[in-house]
């Protein structure tokens, strides 16, 4: 059963993969972003969706942790001694 499980994990990430890598050449016009008056370079689409991905990723968890520690911080009585 452990081994089935590792394949279709295997499978999934190749899925992903190709998705992020057909996304990526068939997105490579150049543009330019400007947010708050601040202007980037020119760069393909793919670079700044990829980017907004990773760092979606990474944001995500950081605050559901976040949020469950303080969360549990205040489920938890004060012990009296």
């Amino acid at each position: 059963m452990r081994g089935v499980k590792r394949v279709v994990l295997i499978l999934a990430m190749l899925i992903v993969v190709l998705v992020v890598l057909g996304f990526v050449l068939e997105n490579r016009q150049g543009v330019s972003l400007s947010f708050l008056g601040l202007v980037t370079g020119q760069m393909p689409v793919s670079v700044f969706v990829v980017l907004a991905l990773i760092i979606g990723m990474l944001l995500g968890p950081l605050l559901s942790v976040i949020a469950g520690w303080s969360w549990r911080k205040k489920s938890i009585p004060a012990r009296r001694g």
